[in-house]
């Protein structure tokens, strides 16, 4: 069945980990009658969750797409995982999602990563719903979840659903819109109209007023005719909702179980009439100059689509998942590859269910995606019709935070390993590759400890191949803390024409951060210009490795002011020697230092773990710049820490924190490290300088 763009909805689900996110898409998919019944993800055949790592780990790594049909609409439901070391599977969902759906425990109410991505839906001002899950658990209580959400978040929520008792008493939910009370009959049973228990008359009566007030301040019209009128009809109350949620005014909260089957109908039934479809959607294009413009995302143009997700599967080869953002795409179509200029043709084109790849014959503006088998396709380039050139805005992932050098266990698996890392680069955008020419470390970044242990474990498994981490070798600097004069002569007569070249600098220290100056102030030809370059190289060469532990020289500016050369045996390279020489005495004399690199690092706790964060900071010779309260006991603080103490972190904040912390960093400045600190780096720096 072909579908418009205004009855497509795409949703991404979201929430801290084991709030039943999982459990939720499934008993969707089953009241959506896409699959027989649902299935528990402690039984390993989940929808969703379908990866061997998966499976055996029992959580979601990765993001996984589905659809069904409700109610005229195509639902597509973006299936995320909860841990912060997935975190880029999240972005990649809201980025192509016209709303999230917000897990959150009946009983643990609003968590860490609750409020992380909350932030991260409030910097795209996205449409957002709350499913308050898990009512039939211990110790469950709807109204307390609801006042943690109001100060932890300050926004209008707007009831739905409410429940019908809570944990061992839940038996269902009203439905505020409609008056409706729906049983829950367990988890494989559908749900059943039923009277609203007496004893909940007030209570409906009150969050009915509650429901109408929020519809009525959506649309100008409303709040007149509520003014007026002091009631508004049903379809009043709808047009109301569903204005103040497109334009992220309100926030809808539901309520349910997912494993008993409750509070699922009511909900898609909202999805239906009350999500944003793409149509109308502002997308951000991007010029050949960088230039960003706006686009509308509609049926009514060329084709053009966004491939925001690639995955390589032993038996249908690489599939990148696409959004339409303009036009339509039919099998069979020729489109361009932005990147590259390359013209394919789209010979497959799938909708999924999880692992399931449903042939389709088109897909249209808003809908999501799969096509097969295009090679030359990456995360994050931009389909489209051969004339007319369009480039979408790339994904804005996080920065990895953890870093391990890596090598195979014996010699022969060498390329083996590099090529199973370079395949999960392709796969994952926040695992980061990367060959260290200082260190000669081959050196793999991630999102966390969990996020690189999944990685290894899967090569391990798949490849039969010993793979050996540690941590990676700091990048160190050196430089100068004073200034000096020095000459220097490189000659050297061994029969025929000889070498000679004679520099004299003026070497100073500069501003952190400032590099390298250099200047030539040779007055009368004491040294020919044709020579400059070789000196200048000379200099650079010298930089490469300091006097101190063999690190790259920074912040240094030199002044060649005079020197001699030879009729006969002067030469660029004579010069060039010359002046490696004179720049190596001059950093000798000049108070050398070691400079190590600073951390700005982001801590986000709960305010129980303060303390032990702060003084464990201060014990990685840390400098806390700033806490701020970012509500409901959540903290973040701001310091700035030397990157060696932090190459463990990952592991010291979840122990820390027992597994709810988590950090942003990225590289800051660089400062000098002296007394033991120095001499140890120096100690084991291993660095012996060459002769000439």
């Amino acid at each position: 069945m072909g579908y418009t763009t205004d009855q497509i909805r795409n949703i991404a689900v979201a929430g801290h980990g084991a709030t039943g996110k999982t459990s939720f898409v499934e008993q969707i998919l089953a009241t959506g009658g896409v699959v027989p019944q649902p299935a528990l993800v402690e039984s390993g055949k989940t929808v969703s969750d379908y990866t061997p790592e998966e499976v055996e780990n029992g959580i979601s790594i990765h993001t996984a797409l589905s659809h069904l049909e409700w109610d005229t609409c195509k639902v597509n439901i973006l299936d995320t995982p909860g841990s912060s070391d997935f975190v880029g599977e999240v972005v990649t969902a809201f980025r192509v999602a016209e709303a999230a759906v917000m897990m959150v425990g009946a009983r643990s109410g609003v968590q860490i990563e609750t409020i992380k991505l909350w932030r991260r839906l409030d910097n795209r001002n996205m449409p957002r719903i709350v499913f308050i899950n898990k009512m039939n658990e211990e110790r469950a209580d709807y109204e307390s979840v609801l006042q943690d959400l109001r100060d932890k978040f300050q926004v209008t929520l707007v009831p739905i659903t409410i429940p019908i008792g809570s944990a061992g008493e839940f038996s269902g939910i009203v439905d505020l819109i409609n008056a409706k009370a729906w049983k829950a009959n367990g988890p494989s049973e559908a749900e059943s109209e039923m009277e609203i228990p007496g004893d909940l008359a007030g209570t409906v009566e009150d969050y009915r007023a509650q429901l109408v007030e929020a519809a009525a301040e959506g649309d100008d019209e409303l709040t007149m005719k509520y003014l007026e009128e002091e009631s508004l009809s049903e379809e009043d109350i709808r047009n109301g909702i569903a204005a103040g949620l497109r334009d992220n005014r309100v926030v809808p909260v539901f309520c349910g179980s997912s494993l008993a089957n409750s509070g699922i109908r009511v909900f898609l039934d909202f999805l239906a009439w009350a999500a944003p479809s793409p149509a109308g959607v502002k997308e951000v294009s991007l010029e050949k100059d960088g230039t960003e413009q706006p686009f509308d995302v509609t049926p009514d143009t060329t084709f053009s689509a966004m491939n925001f997700k690639t995955t390589l599967d032993q038996f249908s080869g690489k599939l990148s998942f696409i959004k339409v953002m303009g036009g339509c795409l039919a099998s069979g179509d020729e489109f361009v590859i932005d990147r590259d200029g390359k013209k394919v043709k789209a010979s497959k084109l799938y909708c999924a269910v999880g692992k399931k790849l449903l042939d389709t014959d088109k897909l249209c503006a808003g809908d999501l995606g799969i096509l097969a088998k295009i090679g030359d396709a990456h995360t994050n380039d931009t389909f489209h019709a051969p004339d007319a050139y369009v480039h979408f805005r790339p994904l804005a992932l996080p920065r990895p935070v953890y870093s391990l050098a890596i090598s195979a266990g014996s010699k022969k698996d060498e390329d083996k390993l590099n090529e199973q890392l370079v395949r999960v680069t392709e796969e994952d955008r926040t695992f980061k590759v990367t060959f260290d020419p200082e260190t000669h470390e081959t050196v793999i970044a991630g999102m966390g400890e969990l996020h690189i242990n999944t990685i290894l474990n899967k090569i391990k498994t798949s490849q039969k191949i010993e793979i050996e981490t540690r941590p990676p070798r700091v990048a160190y600097r050196e430089t100068i803390t004073k200034s000096t004069e020095v000459s220097y002569r490189h000659k050297k007569q061994s029969g025929g024409h000889g070498q000679f070249g004679e520099v004299h600098i003026r070497v100073r220290p500069l501003e952190r951060g400032q590099k390298y100056e250099f200047a030539n102030e040779i007055k009368g030809g004491a040294v020919s210009k044709g020579y400059v370059p070789g000196i200048e190289k000379g200099f650079h060469e010298a930089m490469e490795h300091g006097v101190l532990a063999g690190y790259p020289v920074r912040d240094v500016g030199i002044v060649l002011f005079d020197g001699k050369e030879h009729p006969v045996d002067s030469s660029e390279m004579a010069f060039k020697i010359a002046a490696r020489g004179a720049l190596k005495e001059a950093m000798k004399k000049c108070g050398p230092v070691l400079l190590e690199p600073v951390m700005k690092l982001s801590v986000f706790i709960e305010d129980q773990y303060l303390g032990d964060v702060l003084s464990d900071l201060s014990s990685k010779r840390g400098r806390v710049l700033g806490q701020d309260q970012l509500g409901g006991g959540i903290m973040e603080i701001n310091a700035l820490v030397p990157q060696a103490e932090l190459l463990r972190y990952a592991i010291d904040l979840r122990s820390l924190t027992a597994g709810t912390g988590s950090f942003e960093v990225d590289f800051d400045h660089y400062d000098p490290v002296s007394g033991k600190i120095a001499d140890e780096i120096v100690a084991n720096s291993q660095y012996v300088e060459k002769e000439d």
